[in-house]
């Protein structure tokens, strides 16, 4: 199965740790030039780092996707520094899982700002750049984007959105040549659950992830690889994963 990337121009946010870095090496691992960006630089260094040797390469990008303009000038940046893009990974998001009644609205608006508001505004910043390539933009969503479920209502509804915003998107870009894929991981060993502060859910999310073999972020990578480096006329719109034993 082809998936080289040689010469590819590729921009993913959210690169500083979990999904996201392991995006972006895999992309450079199939021989693209990649920007990993997000808010934490120091992290983003040693993902450009552990990119030596590799075929292709990874340069680091300080850009917060909660701040449209910092999002826009991120994305004109790398969009500059590769002389376009090809392909563009929203991946930024945060997940502060806690019951509707004893949840704090700043959590809310921070992952509204996070994983809708800047799924939105990379995206708008992106698609110019996308139409002149026919380029791929891909969008983390995730399980809870199909099903909401009782402590992650606020979380599932950014998530909802990501996916309603995705397939209108799609239908408008499509004729012109560009390809829109949702990606949609079940259980992934990342950092987002350690983020939650009401300390029910928190313990809850770790004895979950605690009893089953969750995927690791090269799972959820190799599929985005996949997904992007199919032929042109292809387009893999959705995809779906789980670890073996995960119901919901």
């Amino acid at each position: 199965m082809r998936t080289d990337m040689t010469g590819r121009r590729a921009l993913v946010v959210g690169a500083s740790s979990g999904i996201g870095a392991a995006i972006a090496t895999a992309f450079a691992g199939a021989g693209a030039r990649v920007i990993a960006a997000g808010r934490r630089l120091d992290r983003l260094q040693e993902v450009a780092g552990r990119a030596d040797g590799l075929p292709g390469t990874v340069r680091p990008l300080e850009l917060d996707v909660a701040d449209e303009a910092s999002a826009r000038d991120g994305v004109a940046a790398a969009a500059a520094a590769l002389g376009g893009l090809d392909v563009v990974v929203n991946n930024a998001g945060v997940m502060l899982s806690s019951p509707v009644q004893t949840a704090d609205p700043a959590e809310w608006e921070r992952m509204t700002r996070t994983n809708l508001l800047g799924t939105l505004h990379v995206s708008h910043a992106a698609l110019p750049h996308l139409v002149a390539s026919k380029g791929t933009l891909v969008q983390t969503s995730s399980t809870s984007g199909r099903a909401a479920s009782a402590g992650s209502g606020v979380y599932a509804a950014t998530k909802h959105g990501v996916n309603a915003f995705s397939e209108a998107l799609r239908q408008e870009v499509a004729p012109q040549g560009v390809r829109v894929v949702v990606v949609e991981p079940g259980m992934v060993a990342t950092e987002l659950p350690g983020h939650i502060t009401d300390p029910a859910v928190r313990e809850m999310a770790a004895r979950i992830y605690g009893q089953i073999r969750v995927l690791d972020p090269e799972d959820v990578a190799d599929a985005v690889l996949f997904a992007v480096t199919r032929p042109a006329h292809v387009a893999v719109n959705e995809i779906l994963l789980r670890p073996t034993a995960q119901v919901q």
